[in-house]
C-alpha cells in the first residue's frame, strides 16, 4: 500500500513540476489528476498537500536564478547588487495585489471554485487569450526588454493580472505572463518576472496552509510531502530550462491551443462520467 501511495505523490510531482511553470494551470491539472490518482489520505492534508508540494517547485527557480536574484554576490559590482536590488523592490509590488486579495478569500475560493466547472471554463478562456493576445503582438515590439525597463507601475499592473490566478484553472504563470506581455514586456521578461513573482507569492501560500493544517505530521505524511517537494523540484529545473529555450524562437499560442483542447476534454468526461 505504502509503495502504491509514493508511485502517486511521484505522478502528482511530475504534474506540478512540469504544469506550475508552463502557462497551462498546475492546481488546475492537480484537480484534474486527483479524480484520477487519489491520495489514500485526509481532505485537510490532501488541500495542503497539493499547496505545499508547490515548494519543491520553487526551488527551482532559486537554484536556477540564484546568482541573478543574489544581491550580495562576490562576483557583481556596485550597480549590478544595486539593479538586484530593485528587482526584489519590484517583486514585492508585484505580489501585493495576490497576497491581500489571497488571504482574504482563500477560504472561500476553496469552498466555491476548486471544481471541474471552472478549471474547465478558465482553460478555454485564457487559451483564446494567448492566441488572441499573441495574433496582435505578432508584429508589434515589446518596449520592456530588461528589468531596468521594468517600471514600478507595471510591475504592479503585472501584479494585478496575477490576481486571476487565485481561480483555478487560469494559471499563475499564464496570468502574469499574460498581463505583462499585454503591458508590452518581450517573453523572456514576461517569463522571468513571472518565475520570481511566484517565490514569496508561493512560499506565503504554503506557509498558510501548513498554519491552518497544524505541524502534527504522521510519518508517512512527512515521506509523501518530501518525496512529492523532490520530484516537483526535479522535474521544474527541467520544464523552466525548456520553457526558455522554447520561446526564444516560439509565442505562446501552442499553450494557448493545449488549453482549449483539455478544457473540451475535461468537460466532455465529466458529462459523460455522471
Amino acid at each position: 500500500m505504502a509503495i502504491i501511495e509514493l508511485l502517486k505523490v511521484v505522478i502528482l510531482g511530475i504534474v506540478e513540476g512540469v504544469t506550475e511553470w508552463l502557462p497551462i494551470s498546475s492546481t488546475g491539472h492537480m484537480i484534474l489528476v486527483e479524480e484520477f490518482i487519489e491520495l489514500n489520505a485526509s481532505e485537510a492534508f490532501k488541500e495542503m498537500f497539493f499547496v505545499v508540494i508547490q515548494l519543491g517547485a520553487i526551488m527551482a527557480v532559486v537554484l536556477l536564478y540564484f546568482h541573478k536574484l543574489n544581491p550580495f554576490s562576490l562576483k557583481k559590482l556596485k550597480q549590478e547588487k544595486i539593479d538586484t536590488i530593485k528587482i526584489w523592490y519590484k517583486v514585492i509590488v508585484g505580489v501585493i495585489p495576490a497576497a491581500v486579495l489571497g488571504l482574504l478569500f482563500d477560504d472561500w475560493l476553496n469552498e466555491h471554485l476548486y471544481n471541474y466547472q471552472t478549471v474547465a471554463i478558465t482553460l478555454i478562456f485564457y487559451g483564446i487569450m494567448f492566441i488572441i493576445i499573441e495574433n496582435r503582438n505578432k508584429y508589434r515590439r515589446s518596449n520592456i526588454k530588461t528589468f531596468n525597463d521594468l517600471t514600478y507601475k507595471t510591475a504592479f499592473l503585472i501584479g494585478m493580472f496575477q490576481v486571476l490566478s487565485l481561480i483555478p484553472g487560469t494559471s499563475r504563470s499564464g496570468a502574469t505572463i499574460l498581463g505583462a506581455i499585454i503591458l508590452g514586456t518581450s517573453r523572456h521578461i514576461a517569463a522571468e518576472y513571472s518565475f520570481f513573482l511566484s517565490i514569496p507569492v508561493m512560499f506565503g501560500a504554503s506557509a498558510l496552509k501548513l498554519v491552518k493544517f497544524g505541524f502534527s505530521f504522521t510519518g508517512m505524511e512527512i515521506i509523501i510531502l518530501l518525496v512529492g517537494m523532490i520530484v516537483a523540484f526535479i522535474v521544474s529545473v527541467i520544464a523552466i530550462r525548456f520553457l526558455m529555450r522554447y520561446i526564444k524562437n516560439n509565442d505562446f499560442k501552442v499553450f494557448g491551443w493545449y488549453r482549449i483542447v483539455l478544457g473540451i476534454l475535461v468537460i466532455s468526461y465529466f458529462i459523460l462520467a455522471r
